[in-house]
């Protein structure tokens, strides 16, 4: 779920967009409209557009895989097999651009994944001993 003043925020952008993109369109209806002014509106709503994209990509991505790289960090005793994995994720997290998020959370969520299933195993180990 988004948070709601990312929510207002990215409509925002969208409205004004909108705007822009129905300006171009009376600009095409007028008879001596030149080429490159166009070009400088479309490069201007392409620009907007990216600055949402981004906008949307830190705020809930990057807050993501920080929340994913304390899970882990949390579920694994040190000597887990990925131990050293989850180190360097953590190192590489202040600078990973935003094209790199999705994929280190989607490698988060594999390394989460057997976390629990090395946790489950060590916790049944324990029940045994009892």
């Amino acid at each position: 779920m988004l948070p709601k003043d990312l929510t207002r925020d990215l409509k925002s952008r969208l409205n004004m967009l909108a705007g822009q993109l129905q300006g171009i369109g009376k600009m095409l209806d007028a008879e001596n409209i030149e080429p490159d002014q166009v070009l400088v509106q479309f490069k201007a709503v392409t620009n907007g557009l990216s600055s949402a994209e981004h906008l949307l990509l830190d705020e809930v991505f990057r807050k993501g895989l920080a929340l994913q790289i304390v899970d882990v960090v949390g579920a694994c005793p040190g000597d887990c097999q990925d131990a050293g994995r989850i180190e360097e994720l953590r190192q590489q997290f202040p600078n990973l651009t935003e094209a790199e998020l999705t994929q280190k959370m989607q490698e988060l969520r594999e390394i989460g994944g057997r976390l629990e299933q090395h946790n489950a195993g060590l916790g049944k180990k324990d029940e045994n001993k009892s």
